[in-house]
């Protein structure tokens, strides 16, 4: 079992956190392979910002995605540059206020799930800053690519002191929204 992840969006979304959080559930908590990549530069300071996951029970040969399975896209640009490498039949979440611009042949044969993330994170917790970790909590509801437990604990290990309740708070909107709560 080889699954891809690709997450994208703009600086300041907390894409690159994401994608460590999940690559740490399924490594530290599930004993499965993970290697998590970034991309570094100006694209982390508001422009383009993209991170991967790569899980696997095997030991990985390739750290990068190739054909992601999932993708979770939180920006215009990030849909219009990577919904295309997402494979037939993959799942993709993405952030419907910031992604006016939909284009359905390329969503065609895609499990597309949108919603108002920020939105929606803001309402649930009062910060915008939480959407990340909403996110994760939808996606590791709709896929079960790691146990709620694992999540929970690598949100813990990761997100600052004084912040875990409302992190959690979020993720569990996240896992509601996916109808596994």
């Amino acid at each position: 079992m080889r699954k891809e992840i690709l997450i994208g969006g703009f600086g300041g979304q907390g894409v690159i956190l994401a994608s460590v959080i999940l690559g740490r559930a399924a490594a530290v908590y599930e004993g499965l392979h993970a290697v998590q990549t970034q991309v570094y530069g100006p694209e982390s300071r508001g422009g383009a910002s993209r991170a991967e996951v790569v899980i696997s029970d095997e030991p990985i040969d390739y750290p990068k995605a190739i054909k992601p399975d999932y993708a979770i896209l939180l920006s215009q640009q990030a849909y219009d540059k990577y919904l295309p490498l997402v494979k037939d039949g993959g799942l993709v979440i993405i952030e419907e206020d910031l992604i006016p611009h939909r284009n359905e042949e390329l969503e065609r044969g895609k499990k597309i799930y949108a919603y108002p993330l920020t939105k929606i994170a803001e309402e649930t917790t009062g910060l915008s800053l939480t959407m990340n970790i909403l996110t994760l909590g939808l996606f590791v509801g709709l896929t079960g690519i790691v146990k709620r437990e694992s999540i929970e604990k690598a949100v813990l290990d990761a997100v600052p002191k004084g912040t875990e309740q409302i992190n959690l708070k979020a993720l569990h909107k996240g896992f509601e929204l996916a109808g596994r709560d």
